[in-house]
């Protein structure tokens, strides 16, 4: 058997990758659920599908593994609503991608771009990444 040089770190960053995939779909799901409440007072599964840009059988299908998994709850005829553990995973990637954000503005990326790129940054971030991210923005608008 061949030994890889940094194998196991290799191995590991690619775990990591595979994890913050299979969450994203969820996370995002969640997020926008939270979203289309606060915006419209409610989330039916027409408007996920549309706001996500898929079929609305798609939609479907990630609801209910989202409801398998505890983080939110359908019934027919009814808006979707988020359980507390979708309600905490949402909170949580809304604030991963507010940080992400608003790091990108500090450093020159436009407003849409940045919002863009938050999009796909915000669920393969590692907390220390997210922390310095928030240091480095503070002193970015401080002018350091």
């Amino acid at each position: 058997m061949v030994q890889v040089p940094g194998a196991a770190r290799r191995a590991a960053a690619f775990r990591r990758m595979r994890d913050a995939r299979s969450s994203e779909v969820a996370e995002d799901y969640v997020e926008l659920v939270g979203d289309l409440i606060a915006e419209h007072g409610s989330a039916r599964l027409t408007d996920l599908a549309d706001c996500l840009g898929v079929a609305p059988a798609t939609a479907a299908k990630a609801l209910q593994r989202l409801q398998r998994e505890g983080l939110v709850e359908t019934r027919p005829y009814r808006s979707i609503t988020l359980t507390a553990a979708g309600e905490a995973m949402a909170a949580v990637s809304r604030e991963r991608h507010r940080i992400v954000h608003d790091f990108l503005v500090a450093l020159g990326v436009s407003g849409e771009t940045a919002e863009a790129d938050a999009e796909g940054i915000e669920h393969h971030v590692s907390p220390e990444t997210l922390t310095l991210f928030e240091r480095l923005t503070e002193r970015l608008r401080a002018g350091l």
